[in-house]
């Protein structure tokens, strides 16, 4: 059976798609060419065509996943209730308690990126986007009187920096700790933040990660 034609774009959102399920399956250093290509049946030639070399390949996969994270917590993000709901559920769909912000094509990217000057550029881009997005709603919060936070952006790097760090630990020694001190560790590190009253359980309405 042929295969169907596709157009530019959805010819590179599929082998992104490709890239991003390889690195996370083989990691970057082993991750080649030919296993992209081979895992939707097209040639080396093809996946060249579209990006020049294994490292612009790499870092477009990195920033295809990381962009659509990123959509997916300003959807969060922008809900139409309070601030701190909205930090909640951000919180818990970033912690490390599933499949959600695909933590081990992360760990993959920073590690990649202390070797590689243009993937290093576009994952600070990213991770600042990150900060600022959950700054925005800390300062909107504040602003409203529903917590208290002296300095926004620093609770933000506050935050990402001990989500980062519990998902690395998390991830390199699986079975380490339960989701459920997971879950409980992040609704702790933001009411220690934003001086919020300590909660047992989940709200209702909060979604849990993807």
């Amino acid at each position: 059976m042929a295969r169907v034609r596709l157009s530019v774009a959805e010819r590179r959102d599929e082998l992104l798609r490709a890239a991003v399920g390889q690195i996370e399956a083989r990691g970057v250093a082993a991750v080649r060419i030919s296993d992209v290509a081979s895992a939707l049946g097209v040639s080396n030639a093809l996946v060249l065509y579209h990006f020049s070399s294994k490292e612009k390949l790499v870092t477009a996969a990195f920033a295809h996943a990381a962009e659509a994270d990123l959509a997916h917590l300003r959807q969060l993000l922008g809900r139409r209730t309070s601030a701190a709901r909205r930090l909640r559920a951000a919180v818990r769909w970033y912690a490390p308690t599933g499949q959600a912000k695909g933590w081990r094509l992360w760990i993959e990217g920073w590690a990649a990126s202390l070797r590689d000057p243009e993937l290093r550029r576009v994952a600070a881009s990213l991770d600042q986007e990150w900060k600022a997005a959950l700054t925005g709603v800390i300062t909107e919060g504040a602003a409203a009187g529903e917590f208290r936070c002296a300095d926004p952006a620093v609770a933000a790097w506050r935050l990402t920096a001990f989500l980062d760090g519990l998902a690395v630990q998390t991830t390199a020694y699986a079975g380490s700790l339960s989701r459920a001190a997971m879950l409980r560790w992040a609704d702790e590190a933001l009411a220690r933040e934003l001086d919020l009253p300590d909660e047992d359980g989940e709200e209702p309405g909060i979604d849990g990660p993807a």
